[in-house]
């Protein structure tokens, strides 16, 4: 089996996406929502390549397949997908990733190649900033951390 880049590391990317999809359908089943066609096919397109999609991307490829044409309809399934944990969005790129530790609660902070746009996803540890929230009284909803910088396979030579 061929692997693919999974963030900066190699992996068996069929297994991924069929873990990732079965993790998604069993999610639904068990909070008693509806996994569209429309819904898993946009997340089985945003886990085609591990990279970040614009939304006018994944209806590209919906269109393409005659799944509809019209913004909605990927706007409608991505917000779905990232309510159910599926997919993140990355505002710095304007742009939705497919969760790589889907059906796990962790807060994402995710690494941005400035030269390739690769995109890899790492779990944090909000304690730091949540001790600092709860200092202030502030609650959080949700943590995501974007960082931006040099992969491994755009940086010169002998720096990675």
């Amino acid at each position: 089996m061929p692997s693919h880049a999974l963030g900066f590391a190699a992996h068996d990317h069929s297994s991924c996406v069929k873990s990732a999809l079965g993790t998604a359908l069993d999610a639904c089943a068990e909070r008693g929502v509806q996994m569209t066609p429309v819904r898993k096919r946009a997340l089985e397109i945003l886990l085609e390549n591990h990279s970040a999609m614009g939304a006018y991307d994944v209806l590209a490829r919906l269109d393409a397949e005659g799944l509809g044409s019209k913004p909605p309809v990927a706007y409608r399934a991505l917000s779905f997908l990232v309510e159910q944990g599926f997919v993140h969005r990355i505002e710095r790129l304007n742009a939705f990733i497919a969760c790589a530790h889907p059906g796990d609660k962790h807060d994402p902070a995710f690494m941005i190649c400035r030269t390739c746009g690769t995109v890899a996803e790492a779990q944090i540890s909000s304690a730091t900033l949540g001790a600092s929230a709860a200092q202030s009284g502030f609650q959080i909803e949700q943590t995501v951390i974007e960082a931006q910088g040099l992969c491994p396979a755009c940086q010169p030579e002998g720096t990675a």
